[in-house]
């Protein structure tokens, strides 16, 4: 099992708009694709506090995870999603990620 942490930062503004992308549709689509996050939350304290969005996916492992991001991002409906989200310009200023691999205490 392995985790993978997602951090956006926003563009300055534009986090109502991930919200809502998240919320209406991302999260949805994930779980069309078999794609568990279990955990997701705003940074309120820390670096880019107000502008970032944490979220964590949870993989059997990391062939399962690049083949289910590759589906995804190629999935019609994420396509036409991002792009309509994104009308008024881009969201996302920064994508970091992390991933953790917690085997060797288990």
């Amino acid at each position: 099992m392995i985790y993978e942490i997602r951090e956006y930062t926003t563009v300055p503004g534009r986090m109502p708009a991930l919200i809502k992308r998240f919320k209406d549709h991302t999260l949805g689509i994930f779980e069309k694709h078999g794609m568990e996050c279990v955990f997701i939350s705003l940074t309120e304290l820390g670096d880019n506090g107000n502008n970032e969005l944490v979220y964590v996916m949870k993989w059997d492992s990391y062939d399962e995870m690049a083949d289910k991001w590759a589906a995804m991002m190629s999935d019609p409906e994420w396509v036409k999603v991002k792009t309509a989200s994104e009308e008024d310009g881009p969201i996302v200023a920064k994508l970091s990620r992390r991933v953790l691999n917690p085997g060797v205490f288990a």
